[in-house]
């Protein structure tokens, strides 16, 4: 059976590269592998992906360290989250590179590369993501999901629920506003301020008792995470953790 697939693997790769060639949306070179998606081999692997092996702020995940500490006994903390109201949150990586690269063309496309799903299997597989019940997407605002058609984080929690077998509730938590684009420059008070009442729950009993996993694109200061992990605890949830493909800055 691997054989077989591995084998089906190779014809696409084929096929991408002589009947649908495409760019890396990094660097300009072909993308030889599927997997990939829309970036190349060699651009992921320029890309800061977390693997397990850096030090990480235990609650929101920023990378304190690219090596593990040998002599870590404490919790490590950055302290930019300490307001924050869901209890971890990790990414896949920097958002950099190819990681921007297939987070800018989900936006485009509801399409996830398999390397990037892989990704954030993987992530779900380490503490203390490997605590979570239920999946659940991070909504966007309904005249943005109409114009684009989808909703990414609605993609990726989908797709990530089937990889790793757990179920996902995509109408439970929604937008009960609008807040408009964060604009580059804000600063985290602000991005709070802009979501504090953004999001409402509306079948609470769904959500009792479970640790749910909210899935988004990227983190950036985890205002939006927050106010979801607020209304959601409100609804009766244990807990809240949260996994998106990449996270802005490196601490």
């Amino acid at each position: 059976m691997r054989i077989l697939t591995v084998t089906r693997n190779l014809l696409a790769d084929a096929a991408l590269a002589l009947v649908y060639p495409r760019s890396c949306q990094v660097c300009g070179a072909s993308v030889e592998e599927s997997d990939d998606g829309v970036a190349c081999a060699a651009c992921w692997t320029e890309t800061e992906v977390f693997d397990g092996r850096q030090t990480l702020c235990d609650k929101c995940g920023a990378l304190v360290c690219a090596m593990p500490s040998p002599t870590r006994s404490e919790p490590v903390r950055c302290a930019d989250c300490n307001e924050d109201l869901f209890s971890a949150a990790r990414a896949c990586g920097i958002y950099h590179g190819a990681l921007r690269a297939t987070v800018l063309n989900l936006k485009r496309e509801p399409w996830i590369a398999r390397r990037a799903l892989r990704l954030m299997a993987a992530a779900i597989r380490r503490p203390p993501l490997t605590r979570a019940t239920l999946i659940v997407p991070v909504p966007l605002q309904q005249d943005r999901e109409r114009e684009r058609g989808f909703n990414q984080a609605a993609i990726l929690a989908s797709a990530l629920a089937r990889r790793c077998d757990l179920p996902v509730d995509a109408e439970s938590l929604v937008r009960a506003k609008p807040t408009g684009l964060h604009r580059v420059g804000m600063d985290a008070r602000a991005r709070r301020e802009s979501v504090a009442h953004a999001f409402i729950v509306r079948q609470s009993g769904a959500l009792e008792g479970e640790r749910i996993l909210l899935v988004d694109d990227v983190f950036t200061t985890g205002a939006t995470i927050s106010a979801c992990a607020r209304v959601l605890s409100e609804a009766g949830a244990d807990e809240v953790l949260a996994l998106t493909l990449a996270r802005r800055g490196s601490a």
